[in-house]
């Protein structure tokens, strides 16, 4: 199947023979094929968090005590559930399509790519592992000194700002605004949009406000399809 790109702008596509030097992927509904990693667990273990979801959303709640409320969850569906049970799990976690020759193709021409994500760490790092990613952000979770959840998270990524830690990344790497791109899905993913050179919208929740706010849109079930975007003025469109 190939893609539908509905939208692509060219206000921040690079002069000829510019690169970029890095591309930073959200995680959950980007690279995975389910919205969110913490989604899955729940959804794997028999469980339901939308109210504390929704209250997010509403800014009812911050992300702690969001992450609180996930986990809070999974004890209750899994009594003494380890870290080892979690990475289990998210072993079987549906990735998109693509993953490999994207981030083949974009090694191949010298650009880094990363994933931030307020999704689970051992997803992440699993997905990097896997696929080569050069850095991985998302979040931990805390056990106790046998490996139990203790109930809290660690949050290494403020989903209200995935920009700051977007930032992070950009300066690890020494990328500039103009020579990085950001790939993302949801309103989460907004602020990682606004610190970078160009934004691309991969299957995004919402046209009016992820869609609007990205530079293209592209409706895929293959990641891969992203990078007619990114090389389209190395090969002459």
């Amino acid at each position: 199947m190939g893609a539908d790109i509905i939208k692509s702008g060219t206000g921040h596509i690079p002069d000829m023979g510019r690169k970029y030097d890095l591309v930073i992927f959200d995680m959950d509904g980007t690279l995975t094929s389910v919205r969110s990693s913490w989604w899955y667990i729940l959804n794997e273990l028999g469980a339901d968090n939308e109210e504390a979801r929704t209250a997010f959303v509403n800014g009812e709640i911050d992300e702690q005590e969001f992450m609180r409320r996930d986990l809070a969850q999974w004890m209750a569906a899994k009594p003494d559930i380890t870290m080892g049970d979690v990475i289990k799990m998210i072993r079987n976690l549906p990735l998109i399509s693509g993953i490999q020759e994207t981030v083949a193709a974009l090694h191949y021409e010298d650009i880094k790519c990363a994933i931030c994500s307020g999704g689970l760490s051992c997803a992440a790092k699993m997905i990097a592992d896997e696929f080569g990613f050069d850095a991985y952000l998302a979040d931990d979770l805390e056990t106790d000194e046998n490996g139990r959840l203790t109930g809290e998270g660690i949050a290494n990524v403020d989903l209200r700002d995935k920009g700051a830690s977007a930032k992070k990344l950009m300066e690890r790497f020494g990328a500039t605004k103009e020579r990085t791109i950001a790939v993302g899905d949801s309103f989460g993913d907004i602020s990682m949009f606004d610190v970078t050179g160009m934004s691309i919208a991969v299957n995004p929740k919402d046209m009016e406000i992820t869609g609007a706010r990205a530079d293209h849109v592209v409706f895929t079930d293959n990641l891969s399809d992203i990078l007619d975007i990114i090389f389209e003025i190395k090969d002459g469109v």
